[in-house]
């Protein structure tokens, strides 16, 4: 499904990444761990090809991304990966299903078949009845199961989620964790998620701790 191998990236004189590897299948939850600096955002930006490593390769679904050029990576990108923020990224103009329809007009697919996968994904988050609210008028937990449903929206190979319950109460944190093991269940979903919330990270199947630039 995933595949890094010997990933290094640095910031001038700074050395982020140092030969990071990794390899994730399909349906796998793997959380990633470490102190602020140790490199996991940097990692999970290069991973979801929103920068490009200094060395080393990065394999999604038997395709090196960037081997492409830069409008083939963000073709690739909307279509292979979706991406959970910790701050959900709404934009806020937008109902909740328009912002997470936007990747899917994005790709060009026809609007019908693209609501209705939206109006699925909404229910099977329990999220429906908001659908037509504004990001403003939404809680910070109705906001991250948007955030959700839009990641999903293109069906990717992979999720990348970065602190994803970074921003939440402890009920709807738990929550949001287990909704990512439901959807693992339901659509053998794929998650590599960067968070400092233990709890989170001991539910993945794997648990990879990051320092100074390598996992350890």
């Amino acid at each position: 499904m995933l595949i890094a191998q010997n990933i290094t990236k640095s910031y001038g004189e700074l050395a982020i990444l140092k030969g990071v590897n990794l390899r994730v299948e399909k349906s796998e939850i793997v959380s990633i761990v470490g102190s602020s600096g140790a490199g996991k955002t940097t990692l999970l930006q290069i991973l979801g090809t929103l920068d490009k490593p200094d060395g080393g390769e990065i394999i999604i679904n038997g395709i090196s991304p960037f081997s492409l050029n830069q409008s083939a990576i963000a073709a690739f990108r909307n279509k292979h990966i979706g991406f959970i923020f910790q701050f959900h990224q709404l934009l806020p103009e937008f109902t909740a299903i328009e912002n997470v329809m936007i990747p899917g007009m994005i790709a060009g697919t026809n609007k019908k078949q693209l609501q209705e996968r939206a109006e699925m994904l909404l229910s099977k988050l329990s999220i429906d009845h908001r659908k037509n609210h504004k990001p403003s008028e939404l809680s910070g937990g109705e906001q991250q199961r948007i955030a959700v449903c839009r990641a999903l929206i293109n069906e990717p190979s992979i999720v990348l989620a970065d602190e994803p319950s970074g921003n939440l109460d402890t009920k709807n944190a738990k929550e949001l964790h287990e909704l990512f093991f439901k959807l693992r269940e339901e659509f053998q979903q794929t998650f590599v998620i960067v968070t400092h919330n233990e709890d989170l990270a001991n539910m993945a199947d794997r648990k990879l701790t990051m320092k100074d630039g390598l996992f350890v």
